[in-house]
């Protein structure tokens, strides 16, 4: 989706998804804290319509540009132009005021008026359930345009983990080096598939002083889009939190309940079926770190088990010989 902000001028590409009503109008699922919802916002409070580009099939730099969680100064398509070591090229649309990737597929043109609403949904989304109905902007078109042989793009969604799944890691493996950035003491992240990538949060840190994995919590939900994430386990710098079986471990031997745990409100994904209001619930946090005398631990924090290397290289040696 292109937008532009009514205030400022300054370009927003966004990726939404639009529900046909008609063959003229669709619903337009804005989500209330994305960019493209507030340029509507802007738009209403001046009482004219938005002009909008929907944009179907271009570089795969393009597509992905649209979803990373780029910081506001930062334009999607000069950050897709980084991807693909060369600009995008753009030409005007034919009915809005409004450049499109002049390789596109398929452009659908059109315009949102101030304070219109549909019905849009239910939709088999991403999170493996159908989302609710909720009330959306109304999208007219004006006009589509396409090659002459155009190509349509589509994903599959549904019950993780599927195609969408590994368009997330992306993000996440790229974006991690932005995050250390704010908050440098992580070591790594994973937003694992089946959480959808806003339902949990495993990162590991260098613990330096008493209550660390407490302040990196709450900077975690303060950083964009990881500010949805339901729960946030911390761990030490040792741990491999893409490991499940070791982070299940870690976190029923390192958390007491009561004493290492973190429950905050504020916004949840609107997606987010299980909390009470829409996009905006609970989150919670687990201290999953070796904790210190001076957090309050008044015993002995145990040692891990550790094989020896001499004992490991003779077991080592036996497998070798059964061929094992």
């Amino acid at each position: 989706m292109f937008t532009h902000d009514p205030n400022t001028g300054k370009r927003n590409v966004g990726m939404y998804r639009i529900q046909v009503l008609d063959k003229r109008t669709t619903g337009m699922h804005w989500q209330i804290h994305k960019v493209g919802a507030e340029h509507y916002q802007h738009a209403e409070k001046q009482g004219e319509p938005i002009q909008v580009a929907v944009v179907l099939g271009d570089d795969p730099a393009l597509t992905f540009s649209a979803i990373a969680p780029l910081p506001p100064a930062i334009d999607e398509l000069m950050f897709a132009g980084f991807l693909r070591k060369k600009p995008v090229e753009l030409v005007p649309a034919k009915t809005v005021d409004v450049k499109v990737p002049a390789n596109a597929e398929i452009v659908i043109e059109g315009y949102i008026n101030p304070g219109e609403r549909c019905l849009e949904g239910p939709f088999g989304d991403h999170t493996g359930y159908y989302s609710l109905a909720d009330y959306y902007p109304v999208f007219h078109v004006t006009a589509i345009t396409h090659r002459a042989k155009p190509v349509y793009p589509a994903t599959i969604v549904g019950v993780p983990p599927m195609e969408d799944g590994w368009m997330g890691k992306a993000v996440e493996r790229l974006f991690l080096p932005l995050v250390r950035l704010t908050v440098p003491e992580i070591v790594d992240m994973n937003l694992p598939v089946e959480g959808v990538f806003h339902n949990f949060c495993f990162v590991s840190i260098r613990k330096r002083y008493p209550g660390h994995a407490f302040k990196v919590m709450n900077a975690i939900w303060g950083l964009g889009q990881l500010m949805f994430s339901k729960f946030i386990i911390v761990f030490d710098a040792d741990v491999n939190v893409h490991d499940l079986g070791e982070v299940i471990w870690r976190l029923g031997a390192n958390v007491d309940p009561e004493r290492d745990t973190l429950i905050v409100k504020g916004p949840v994904d609107v997606l987010d079926h299980a909390s009470p209001y829409v996009g905006y619930g609970s989150k919670i946090g687990f201290d999953a770190t070796t904790k210190w005398r001076e957090e309050g631990f008044t015993r002995e924090w145990p040692d891990v088990i550790r094989m020896s290397p001499e004992v490991k290289a003779k077991i080592d040696a036996i497998w070798d010989q059964l061929g094992l």
